[in-house]
């Protein structure tokens, strides 16, 4: 299993991006975008695959609209295939 966290520290949609790629190898097609990321997400990367987003207040302001938006990507993806786990939790 691959497992990526995102602590809160990351502040923007860059960072998480980032952040899910480093730890989850992404292949080095990816590009920093919802559209990657959901399609690196679901035809990629081999399973299964956990992903666990504990989003800060701080996090949450700072992303701002990015974060509504990355965490749906992240749950669709979830939805498309049965080997990847999306797990948000606010503190």
């Amino acid at each position: 299993m691959i497992t990526a966290r995102l602590d809160g520290r990351q502040r923007s949609k860059r960072a998480v991006l980032a952040r899910l790629a480093r730890e989850l190898a992404f292949p080095p097609h990816f590009r920093p975008n919802l559209d990657a990321l959901f399609d690196v997400l679901t035809t990629d990367l081999e399973g299964p695959i956990s992903i666990d987003w504990r989003a800060t207040d701080n996090a949450r302001r700072a992303l701002a609209g990015d974060f509504d938006a990355i965490a749906r990507t992240l749950t669709e993806a979830a939805r498309a295939r049965d080997d990847l786990t999306f797990r948000l939790t606010t503190p």
